[in-house]
């Protein structure tokens, strides 16, 4: 018998006290030799209100967009979406806010618009924050519903008269404070908020409204003031 041959038993008990080891370390929070993957508020505590900082999210962490070729039927105020599109529960310019709930993020069946309304809101948030880096991401509230149709009361709060056909996105105003909370009109920052109205204005949108005390403006034909409005801006697209 060889030397290797009789020692051969303790290399066993050796390996496998190296092996209990290491999984020992792990199960104590010893460092993983696989990164660790980075959670998302949502994953770590549901109702959470602040989203994750785009600045320790990677792209990959952003659920993707999936697109269609999709129809806004009848009017705002009375109508349906046909093959609505998906707004993300968060992005890297944006987090999305119920309004009911008060949290973050919005449910998924009021997040549906066309597929024009979701690449306006997405590229409009996209170039404000290349504008404005230190800016906080902006919160998003309700689209339409699935299919469109009524959006009332019997779904919460105040309800939507309009809302109905994938056109219409409610857009909160950013802070002064920073928070990423709705915020009234003493805490508007302006110049963020008027910059904001005037990039969808940009995009062609059809009307943004806004606030009575926002004391923010626009092209009139486009930038309306309508009541119940001092929280967020209102902004409909056209249908094509």
């Amino acid at each position: 018998m060889t030397a290797v041959t009789r020692h051969w038993p303790f290399v066993l008990v050796l390996a496998g006290l190296a092996v209990l080891g290491v999984a020992l370390t792990q199960v104590l929070g010893g460092r993983s030799s696989s990164p660790r993957r980075l959670l998302t508020p949502a994953q770590q505590a549901p109702g959470v209100v602040v989203p994750p900082p785009a600045s320790v999210v990677s792209a990959a962490d952003f659920p993707a967009i999936h697109w269609r070729r999709s129809v806004a039927v009848g009017l705002p105020w009375r109508g349906r979406l046909r093959d609505g599109v998906l707004l993300p529960a968060y992005g890297r310019d944006f987090a999305t806010w119920d309004p009911i709930l008060l949290r973050y993020p919005n449910r998924p069946d009021r997040r549906w618009g066309t597929a024009r309304l979701i690449k306006t809101l997405v590229y409009v948030l996209y170039r404000y924050r290349q504008a404005h880096p230190k800016a906080p991401p902006v919160l998003v509230a309700d689209l339409s519903r699935p299919r469109g149709g009524p959006f009332t009361g019997r779904y919460g709060g105040l309800g939507h008269d309009s809302h109905q056909n994938g056109l219409d996105v409610d857009v909160l105003y950013p802070r002064r404070d920073g928070k990423v909370l709705p915020a009234g009109p003493r805490d508007i920052d302006h110049r963020l908020a008027q910059d904001l109205v005037d990039r969808f204005v940009a995009q062609y949108a059809q009307f943004v409204f806004v606030g009575p005390h926002t004391g923010l403006h626009g092209p009139r034909a486009v930038v309306q003031t309508l009541v119940n409005h001092d929280d967020h801006m209102h902004v409909r697209v056209y249908p094509r």
